[in-house]
């Protein structure tokens, strides 16, 4: 039998080009993802859709979303209004890329916010226990019994008032035009608010895993060697409960992005001239018989969003499974 041979110089020993190099569960996890084509072709629709909503509204041959053109108000598609116009004469390609980058904002930092304190309760409940895990799970279930959307839209509207003064601020740093923060920063309560109350699921579904894997062998092995249970947590517990944040995080973006529209709806999200995807479905509803485009057209956007958040979350779920590693 032949065996692999090494390299010995200055009392180094270089192993032969045929020896297998080693793979770590990110990499394994990269490979399994790559042969997932409804999760690539979800990544690359949702790659192309974040690229147009934040690279083409900064184009100059965009038009301007909250130009008017009465004369020319539902208008059908064309070479000068690839979407044709709304009820006010607006570009509706222009206003819903613009409201695009409003609508993306909202479900990414939000969900980024409920997920980092959810994942942070749920993980120290589930591997702690006892009074803790107690004490944290009856806090879940007293915020549950909350009256969510009013809370949201009481905080929404006490810190309102402290936007106007970080959008000054930022202007003055960045230099930017005060048109082009606005939007943002006023929706920063916004951001805050639905993220520091949307996480009671998510700490339940991590409590949940975390207690399955914390009595699990390499669990054990890490205890008796002394390690802190912040790196136990850090290393070993939350990476192999990462599959299902992973898909509740991608459940969770559409949710907060509709969740806005009906805030926007009320008055607590995002105000005109200003837009984002939601709003934009709203008013084609109310629409629909007199240029049902200024529904089709959001809705497409939308829904695309959607499936390819719904596709990719599936194979990062699959990708991420510590039981389909490598052996």
């Amino acid at each position: 039998m032949e065996k692999s041979r090494s390299i010995t110089a200055n009392n180094a020993t270089i192993p032969d080009a045929g020896t297998d190099a080693g793979h770590s569960l990110w990499s394994d996890a990269w490979l399994r993802l790559r042969h997932n084509r409804a999760a690539m072709c979800g990544c690359a629709v949702l790659g192309l859709i974040i690229l147009m909503c934040f690279i083409v509204p900064f184009l100059p041959a965009l038009p301007d979303p909250a130009q008017q053109d009465l004369p020319g108000k539902n208008s059908t598609p064309s070479w000068s209004h690839w979407m044709g116009t709304d009820h006010l004469g607006r570009d509706l390609f222009s206003r819903i890329l613009h409201g695009g980058r409003i609508s993306i904002l909202v479900g990414l930092i939000t969900t980024m916010v409920s997920l980092t304190i959810g994942v942070a309760v749920g993980a120290v409940a589930g591997y702690l226990g006892g009074k803790v895990d107690a004490f944290l799970m009856r806090t879940v279930d007293i915020l549950y019994s909350l009256p969510f959307l009013i809370i949201v839209i009481l905080f929404s509207a006490l810190a309102k008032g402290y936007t106007s003064d970080l959008t000054d601020w930022l202007v003055g740093l960045t230099g930017f035009n005060r048109d082009a923060i606005a939007p943002f920063t006023g929706l920063i309560p916004l951001f805050v608010a639905i993220g520091a109350l949307s996480w009671l699921s998510i700490s339940r579904i991590v409590r949940a895993s975390v207690q399955d894997i914390a009595g699990r062998e390499f669990v054990e092995a890490a205890k008796s060697l002394g390690l802190s249970h912040r790196r136990i947590l850090m290393r070993h517990i939350i990476p192999n409960a990462i599959g299902p944040i992973v898909v509740y995080a991608t459940l969770t973006i559409p949710s907060v992005m509709l969740f806005e529209a009906t805030l926007s709806f009320l008055g607590m999200g995002v105000q005109p001239p200003y837009s984002s995807w939601g709003i934009l479905i709203k008013d084609g509803a109310d629409r629909m018989l007199s240029n049902p485009l200024l529904l089709i057209f959001p809705s497409i956007f939308f829904i695309l969003t959607l499936l390819s958040l719904n596709f990719l979350g599936d194979g990062l779920r699959d990708a991420l499974d510590p039981k389909s590693s490598k052996d």
